[in-house]
């Protein structure tokens, strides 16, 4: 059955096929989460979001939804359905008998709840206490999906149980600095253990039918572990960037853009023998340009690398942030077609273009890009 809009048909196998069905997220009670082992690990020393939590400001919700709105018109302008999350009480503490937080997130980014491989969404374990619950805000377009196409499997990953065992103590300190901090992800020490599984979905980038995933703060060694034995017919990589003082999800280091072709974060180069299986394979690495901007927006958790986190709309289009012009010259240049879209001060809320949309239906089927692999 060929796609229609009006057709609910989830099919996704990697980061390039023509998009024609997506969710993108919104800004709608976004909280700044109270502190938390995972969260306290991830907050630079000198940042301002340091000791501070609560419901951000309503007029930087009302900016981020309006940028967020005028994406998903862009995108719908171009014949790609988008569907939106229903958003929860973020205020509400998320309370387990295992744990208490005070407040949770929000659900601009649901790129790093859902995971679609071909026909399936996976809701991702979460790795953070505030983001347990988030899954909740794409239940109803779960439920959705599944009323429309008896081909959607929906699956969910187990929920851990987030206790005091599944973070290193020793990630708490202030006075840790960069230096250490790099040394410690050079050594693939992070904050979280390897207590139990582990992984956000925003870790694992699609190559047909290899998954790459990102072993670092939010994804440990149990949680690849887990993705592996969960996608039995796929090849599941474990890659990690040393150059990262902070590895929180793949998409502002590693962007694949077409078969073939890879932007790689300069300050955060994949190792060499982590190369091996791309260049084996014909694939080429090309150090992206560089921000447009020194620091992130105020009350940002990323870095100024969200100017690598584009979203493709198929391999010859790509959507490039406003003000990056930097990256969006880079992409001119790589023959691709730059949409400009206008999102840096929605950045706070969960990140850039990839991060705040989920794939639901990419036209193509599961390839094999690394045939030396077989």
């Amino acid at each position: 059955m060929s796609w229609s809009p009006d057709n609910t048909q989830v099919n996704s196998w990697n980061e390039w096929d023509p998009l024609k069905h997506v969710i993108v997220g919104r800004a709608d009670d976004c909280h700044i989460p109270p502190e938390e082992p995972a969260l306290d690990a991830k907050v630079p020393e000198d940042s301002d979001m340091r000791g501070q939590w609560g419901r951000r400001p309503q007029e930087t919700i009302d900016r981020a939804n309006e940028l967020l709105d005028n994406f998903a018109n862009q995108l719908k302008a171009r014949g790609i359905r988008v569907d939106r999350p229903t958003s929860i009480d973020h205020s509400q503490p998320a309370t387990t008998p295992d744990f208490h937080t005070d407040s949770q997130f929000g659900c601009m980014p649901p790129r790093d709840v859902l995971l679609t491989v071909g026909s399936e969404i996976l809701e991702a374990t979460m790795s953070y206490r505030c983001r347990w619950f988030e899954y909740l805000n794409y239940r109803p377009l779960m439920q959705q999906y599944w009323d429309e196409d008896s081909n959607f499997r929906h699956e969910a990953a187990p929920k851990p149980r987030l206790t005091d065992a599944d973070y290193h103590p020793d990630y708490l300190s202030e006075k840790i600095g960069v230096e250490k901090r790099l040394k410690w992800a050079e050594e693939k020490f992070f904050v979280t253990t390897e207590e139990e599984p582990l992984f956000d979905a925003a870790d694992v980038l699609r190559f047909g039918k290899d998954l790459v995933v990102q072993h670092g703060f939010t994804t440990n060694q149990k949680g690849v572990e887990w993705l592996r034995r969960h996608f039995i017919d796929h090849r599941v990589h474990t890659v990690n960037f040393p150059g990262d003082p902070y590895p929180i999800h793949i998409d502002a280091t590693f962007t694949p853009l077409r078969p073939g072709l890879i932007v790689n974060n300069p300050q955060r180069r994949l190792p060499e023998d982590q190369r091996k299986m791309f260049y084996d394979n014909d694939w080429e690495i090309v150090d992206a340009a560089q921000p447009a901007h020194n620091t992130p927006p105020p009350l940002c958790y990323s870095s100024t690398w969200l100017s690598m986190n584009v979203l493709v709309l198929d391999p010859k289009t790509v959507c490039v942030e406003k003000s990056e012009v930097y990256q969006a010259e880079q992409m001119d240049k790589l023959g691709m077609e730059v949409v400009e879209v206008e999102l840096r001060d929605a950045y706070a809320f969960g990140g850039g273009l990839h991060c705040c949309t989920a794939d639901v239906y990419r036209e193509g089927t599961c390839e094999d890009y690394f045939p030396s692999l077989s």
